[in-house]
């Protein structure tokens, strides 16, 4: 389970490169949605920035709570080491898939977020109803609605999530998950320009997917490996 949080967190991280592309615009509208005279100091946009993630993180932790007792009840289905064993391949699989998206080799995750999309477009005006941010609770608030964008980076973490069997540690992993993706959503918010041009570089796109398809590896290694 601490290799699972931590692999978690390391993906958080190391998956700014596409966070620049899902929720760069998501954060550049939340800027935009805050009183002008937020806007005008970075000092004042600090809390809501901070608001924005904390409603995120602790979006991400519900959805890994519920992946976490569906994983629960699956595997209390009968063969609970074999369908544990299956849910931390597929989450292996996925994870290999996510370093390839992130590499810029191969796009097919970008379908999985196309279908994640229904979710989103009902979501989505309840936070702009909350629009121009004043206080420091409505950011909190369209951040938990932010955490239901489709991501496939997202995707692949509930998979780890589904795999732990617990609402707890499905909870536990995916607030790794979310603290990881922490300094480049609020780089992103505070130092927009800066930031994105350094993580759309294509040799921090590319050693970010190495690193994530090394991840699923092991992962698979470990799923194979006897007893």
């Amino acid at each position: 389970m601490p290799s699972a949080i931590l692999t978690a967190f390391i993906v958080g991280l190391l998956g700014g490169v596409h966070c620049v592309g899902m929720c760069g615009g998501i954060v550049s509208l939340l800027s935009l949605g805050m009183a002008a005279e937020r806007r005008a100091s970075l000092t004042a946009a600090l809390p809501l920035q901070l608001g924005y993630n904390l409603g995120r993180i602790l979006g991400y932790g519900v959805a890994g709570a519920l992946a976490g007792g569906l994983g629960a009840l699956l595997a209390g289905s009968g063969a609970l080491l074999l369908g544990q064993r299956a849910l931390y391949a597929v989450a292996a699989l996925v994870m290999i898939a996510l370093g390839l998206y992130l590499g810029g080799w191969w796009r097919g995750l970008a379908a999985v977020e196309r279908a994640g999309g229904v979710l989103w477009r009902r979501l989505e005006p309840i936070g702009r109803r909350l629009l121009p941010i004043r206080r420091w609770w409505q950011a909190v608030a369209v951040g938990l609605i932010w955490a239901w964008l489709p991501c496939g980076l997202v995707y692949s973490v509930l998979i780890l999530a589904l795999g732990t069997g617990s609402p707890a540690a499905g909870a536990l992993l995916m607030l790794a998950f979310g603290l990881g993706t922490l300094p480049n959503l609020l780089g992103i918010g505070l130092l927009a320009g800066a930031a994105a041009r350094y993580m759309e570089a294509i040799w921090f796109r590319r050693a970010a997917g190495l690193v994530v398809i090394g991840f699923g590896g092991y992962a698979l290694w470990q799923v194979a490996a006897p007893g």
